[in-house]
């Protein structure tokens, strides 16, 4: 069995190393162990240490080591074949002497190891003499990869005044020789720049905080670290990257008062909520840091308030109530202006507040009148007398002038007058007696001008009470509808009545009720007052009778308790009512109908029964007048034979052609006549209407007229064959003038005289003018 052996050829120092023939496995598979290199002579291949170095540089190949076969006798009998992973591009070997040169130049970071196959073979034969041997050329690292700092250029914030050794950020950089031998990828990181204020840790880049810094002197640094390789020594590769760190802010600075002292100033007229002034704290901090509230101390007056405008932070002085230059001319308040959001970490530092003082000065304008109160209210007795003094109102002029002031009402266009004001004392009176009924209260809108400059108008509320008296007496609430049944027994309560009072009693309504003395029905009835204002109707006696007295009225005496008190006679109708003990309200009302008619309830059957026939005998009339007014059927079927007739298809001459079509035809000859000209219209209706104006209706003229026009209707041969209404126009006697209808005049205006209208009388007077001038003109 051949032995099998693994070459292993390592870069900077290529050595073979022997590997024991697997003796288990027929296939020759090859298992590669390590041992201490030693030279061995052996069956099979003779192999020895060799050694090569990296990214070497010659113009002749590099020589690092030698294969050979323990059969080689040195006689050029064998041959030495090299295969596999770069062999004949990177690796080559003497096919007579097995030795193994290095054509190119190699680089671990692409490559880090080949497995190649060696072979020996006769030349005489071609057979080899030895099995292959698969081995392994494993490129050794150099130092020839700088530093990287791939994620380069950083950035990096910070809080300002971080303590001494915080951490900022950490950078690292990255070697692409192999970190497994020697220091080629062993980093070391270093500070270029960025001292005093940061330091790095030299193994794992981390950058510390080396002193406490201020955002407020200087917000950003910029920090240069260096990477080397070999740990730092000599000959070291290195790179540097570039670290930006920015201080963020932290509320360690107190909001400062650029001026101690402001001066302010507003007018006493400024209405409240105006703006009087802005005061400034500035704070070297940013954001929410420099966030701060105003307040304002010192202010007993309360005159004034103060806002925080958030985006400007600034304090705006607002006007709380109103000044008056006449009462207090100048102002001093403290203001104070404190951080909103405090660090804790910094409370030693000192308070996070400043205060300052503002000065503000009142300026004197014209002002309008003041009244003494802003509403007045007043009363007055209802029923006063015209005139009467209902209350005083005064304003008087705020500023040092003290204008006079004119009073006046605001009096709406739509409301009575009811009140007066003195212009100049301001004194309201009545214009008439006020009744406290209709309105218990009246509201005035009284102004004060002043006098020397009007436009400075002010205006105050009167309210007006009226003071009820007793000046109205108790009533009925409602009409009540009392029945009594004509079996009822004494002592039957029927009615219960109630009473209302328009007046206004402070110690509530009290109402007293009795019947009038002089009641002659005071034996058949009764009242018992409740004494809760309510009072019940009772009968005197049993049994009443409809036929003896339909109606009892009952005068009713209501008295109140008002001072002095008032009583009011209401009369109670109490109506008998056919029935047992129980009133049927709906049965009474009709019998109460009935006897106000005077009807019984047979007559009431009566009349009503000849509604009813009087209703069919006129419906019976209107539908008998509806079906006399219908078209007969027959008059239908001629009206289609007409129009049929008259749509007939028939090719004529024209409108000249007048043979196409005789309608005579269709008549029959026991009316035909001799055809008579037509008359002339104007003058004939002309000559009737005068001789009619001493003539009625039924003279023979009038006959005698209607004749002519019947014969001419029925020999005139245009008239269609059947029967028609023939309508004439007849004025009568009443008036003095014939008609001016112009309807079948065959003459023009040229042809006709016009002379006959000056005889109509002096209502045509105009009428005959205008013709009769017309036809002066046309003449």
């Amino acid at each position: 069995m051949n032995s099998s052996v693994l070459l292993c050829l390592m870069v900077m120092l290529v050595q073979l190393w022997p590997c024991s023939p697997s003796t288990q496995n027929s296939s020759a598979q090859n298992t590669v162990q390590s041992f201490t290199p030693v030279r061995r002579v052996k069956r099979g291949w003779l192999w020895e240490p060799l050694f090569a170095t990296e990214e070497q540089i010659s113009p002749d190949p590099v020589y690092i080591g030698q294969l050979k076969s323990d059969l080689d006798k040195e006689d050029g009998n064998l041959e030495y074949i090299l295969a596999g992973e770069g062999a004949g591009s990177f690796f080559y070997i003497d096919k007579y002497t097995g030795k193994i040169y290095v054509k190119q130049k190699l680089d671990r970071e692409k490559k880090p190891f080949y497995i190649l196959t060696a072979k020996a073979i006769n030349r005489s034969t071609q057979l080899p003499v030895e099995p292959d041997s698969e081995f392994i050329i494993k490129v050794r690292d150099i130092n020839d990869n700088e530093p990287q700092f791939l994620d380069g250029p950083y950035v990096a914030t910070v809080p300002e005044m971080s303590p001494e050794g915080t951490s900022v950020t950490q950078v690292t950089a990255t070697d692409a020789d192999d970190p497994s031998y020697g220091n080629s990828a062993r980093l070391l990181y270093s500070l270029v720049e960025g001292q005093p204020y940061f330091s790095v840790e030299p193994k794992t880049g981390v950058i510390r905080m080396a002193s406490q810094m201020d955002r407020e002197t200087k917000d950003q640094y910029l920090v240069i670290i260096q990477a080397k390789d070999m740990v730092g020594q000599p000959g070291a590769l290195s790179a540097t990257a570039t670290v930006t760190i920015n201080l963020s802010d932290v509320n360690d600075n107190p909001p400062e008062f650029q001026q101690r002292l402001y001066y302010m100033s507003v007018s006493e007229e400024a209405p409240v909520g105006t703006t009087v002034g802005k005061v400034f704290a500035e704070d070297r901090d940013i954001g929410d840091n420099a966030a701060m509230d105003y307040f304002i101390e010192a202010d007993s007056s309360g005159v004034f308030n103060i806002i925080t405008n958030d985006e400007t932070q600034e304090g705006i002085i607002l006007l709380k109530k109103r000044v008056d230059y006449e009462i207090q001319r100048r102002y001093s308040i403290q203001v104070k202006a404190v951080n909103r959001y405090i660090d804790e970490r910094f409370l030693k530092e000192g308070p996070f507040e400043d205060t300052t003082i503002v000065k503000i000065n009142v300026e004197d304008a014209d002002e309008p009148p003041v009244f003494t109160l802003e509403n007045y209210v007043m009363e007055i007795v209802e029923g006063a007398m015209r005139g009467t003094l209902v209350g005083v109102v005064t304003a008087r002029d705020p500023d040092a002038d003290e204008s006079p002031v004119r009073y006046s009402i605001v009096h709406s266009r739509h409301l009575k007058r009811l009140f007066s004001i003195n212009e100049h004392n301001g004194a309201i009176i009545t214009t008439e007696p006020l009744d406290r009924e209709i309105a218990s209260w009246h509201n005035i809108t009284v102004t004060a001008t002043e006098t020397r400059n009007p436009e400075k108008i002010s205006e105050a509320n009167v309210y007006v009470q009226v003071r009820d008296v007793n000046d109205n007496a108790p009533e009925f609430p409602k009409n009540y509808e009392t029945f009594v049944c004509e079996n009822a027994v004494s002592g039957q309560l029927i009615q219960r009545i109630s009473a209302v009072d328009k007046d206004d009693s402070a110690e509530g309504h009290h109402f007293y009720f009795s019947l009038a003395q002089e009641d002659s029905n005071s034996s058949h009835f009764t009242v018992k007052d409740n004494q809760d204002n309510t009072a019940g109707i009772f009968t005197g006696k049993s049994g009443f009778s409809r036929q003896e007295q339909f109606f009892f009225y009952l005068p009713i005496l209501i008295q109140d308790n008002g001072t002095p008190p008032l009583t009011s006679t209401n009369t109670l109708t109490v109506t008998v009512c056919d029935c047992d003990t129980e009133v049927n309200t709906f049965y009474c009302r009709y019998g109460a109908f009935m006897y106000s008619l005077g009807l019984s309830t047979e007559a009431l059957v009566a009349v009503l029964a000849c509604i009813l026939i009087f209703l069919v005998f006129f419906l019976a009339i209107v539908t008998i007048r509806q079906q006399q007014q219908k078209k007969p059927p027959f008059s239908e079927k001629m009206e289609e034979f007409r129009e049929n007739i008259v749509s007939y298809d028939d090719e004529g001459g024209g409108e000249e052609d007048t043979e196409a079509f005789d309608i005579s035809a269709l008549r029959t000859r026991t009316v035909m006549r001799t055809h008579k000209p037509r008359k002339k219209m104007a003058s004939e209706i002309q000559s009737l209407y005068r001789q009619s104006l001493q003539v009625g209706p039924d003279s023979a003229i009038f006959r005698q007229f209607i004749s002519e026009k019947l014969e001419e209707a029925n020999t005139d041969p245009s008239v269609p064959p059947y029967d028609s209404l023939q309508t004439y126009a007849f004025e009568g006697t009443g008036s003095l003038a014939g008609s001016l209808s112009s309807l079948g005049s065959n003459t023009s205006d040229m042809d006709q005289s016009y002379d006959y209208l000056a005889d109509w009388g002096p209502h045509f007077k105009q009428l005959a003018g205008m013709y009769s001038s017309h036809r002066t003109v046309e003449d």
